[in-house]
């Protein structure tokens, strides 16, 4: 169960381009790699997943997950894989907790990974050894294998670094990576441009993994893997419901503009007893023949005036909410089912479902965890196990520009914005389209309960 952590010591230190290009040198070598990401996170685990070469990346985070859960999830899916590489996000310590729970340096310890830390270093000198000795000293219980030195400014600059971390301590220096504009990845207002709509996406990722292969060196990262504890523990099985009920087919938006979804998720509404139908409300003509749909998040607004133009695929989903058939909207679902999207001096025509305009603004209107009180409107079943209060997130630019009176909501917002910073979920005929993007871990069983939800109007 070779494994290993990426971390840094701060947002923005390169880590993800790490992450991609080293994923995708080792899987080059051989290597079936397991990618991991800590926290609620779509984009960069579409790109972790390309770099492994399809292999989906999956997330572990304590908002929504038990350390148990956490444990039994990596523990279960590590087997099939030669090496587990877990991306941190954030700084390794930080948390919002003073004990730093939560945090990376706690998943870390929790997964008896080494962690590999990135720094930034533009900028810096002689000053990188008070703070690697200051971070060895912080914690230590968790063991920091070494360090990747990233945005270096030539050779000089690399062998200042190099002398004084080899003076001071004993962490190796597994690599040193230039600072090179080949090495960015276009990036946008809610972080890296998706995997599923970046042009040329396996040449940029080949491309990185080439600059980290010369930069790194891959064997002594491979021999740190390797040299990782066995774990004591066992993994978890997943609840496996029985479908109550015969096969139901679900349309699921996936292209260019949605495409956020969690591939245990995906795996969740299967086992429930969904067919899952891929369509692509950017270029189809209507909604394929299902029971119900789901539209997940994704970027409306970056392509809206194709969105706009598809009349058909908007009258085709209009006409499916507005004859009753079952639908979940997360996000930029949401904004796509409302009447006008407008950013900036743009406004387009979207689906008109909701009756309400939403509309892009330069800042979040709702960003980090939230929680949730499920109310008595949720119209999806219920079981004794599924929790009420959910812990979920949102991450969104866009607002509803006059949320209407008469709107009823399956959700009180307890902590976050959700659509009027009291409530989130809004519920028309069978539609639930809400700004919190659910996962069906820690007892939120949504993946069962919206199918369960399909069956019952069929």
């Amino acid at each position: 169960m070779a494994h290993l952590y990426l971390a840094a010591t701060q947002k923005s230190s390169g880590k993800t381009t790490l992450s991609i290009g080293l994923i995708r040198e080792l899987s080059r070598r051989g290597q079936r790699v397991q990618p991991f990401k800590k926290g609620p996170d779509y984009i960069d685990p579409l790109w972790l997943s390309r770099a492994a070469q399809g292999r989906a990346c999956h997330n572990l985070d304590y908002h929504t997950m038990s350390a148990d859960e956490i444990r039994g999830d990596f523990s279960r899916r590590l087997p099939a894989s030669t090496l587990g590489v877990i991306e941190g996000n954030v700084g390794l310590f930080d948390s919002l907790d003073v004990q730093g729970a939560g945090s990376n340096a706690e998943l870390a310890k929790l997964l008896l990974a080494p962690v590999l830390l990135v720094i930034n270093c533009q900028g810096m000198g002689r000053g990188i050894v008070p703070l690697l000795l200051g971070y060895q000293a912080f914690d230590p219980d968790l063991s920091i294998a070494g360090v990747i030195l990233n945005k270096v400014g030539g050779r000089r600059h690399e062998t200042n670094l190099r002398r004084a971390i080899e003076h001071y301590t004993e962490l190796p220096v597994l690599g040193a990576i230039p600072r090179e504009a080949a090495l960015a990845i276009e990036e946008r207002h809610l972080g890296l441009i998706p995997s599923n709509e970046a042009v040329e996406v396996e040449a940029t990722v080949d491309s990185i993994s080439r600059a980290v292969a010369d930069s790194v060196d891959v064997d002594q990262v491979l021999r740190i893997a390797e040299s990782t504890p066995q774990p004591d523990w066992e993994a978890l099985s997943p609840p496996r419901p029985k479908p109550s009920g015969r096969l139901v087919r679900i349309g699921i938006a996936r292209d260019e503009v949605f495409g956020f979804y969690y591939p245990d998720d995906l795996a969740g509404l299967e086992r429930a007893g969904a067919e899952l139908v891929p369509f692509s409300p950017l270029t189809d003509a209507s909604v394929p023949a299902v029971d119900g749909i789901i539209l997940g998040g994704g970027f409306p607004e970056s392509r809206m005036q194709e969105l706009e133009a598809n009349r058909s695929m908007r009258q085709s989903i209009a006409d499916f909410i507005g004859d009753g058939g079952v639908a979940y909207a997360e996000c930029g679902g949401l904004m796509y089912l409302c009447e006008r999207l407008h950013w900036g001096s743009e406004s387009r025509r979207m689906c008109s479902v909701l009756k309400a305009d939403v509309a892009m603004h330069e800042r979040p209107q709702g960003r980090g965890y939230v929680r949730l009180r499920e109310t008595d409107a949720c119209p999806w079943p219920r079981e004794a196990s599924d929790v009420r209060d959910i812990c979920a997130h949102e991450f969104h630019h866009s607002a509803i520009v006059a949320p209407r009176a008469e709107w009823r909501f399956a959700f009180d917002m307890v902590r976050g914005v959700g659509v009027d910073g009291r409530h989130d979920g809004i519920i028309q005929h069978n539609l639930l389209a809400s700004y919190t993007h659910l996962r069906g871990v820690g007892g939120v069983n949504w993946t069962r309960r919206f199918v369960d939800r399909v069956r019952s109007v069929l």
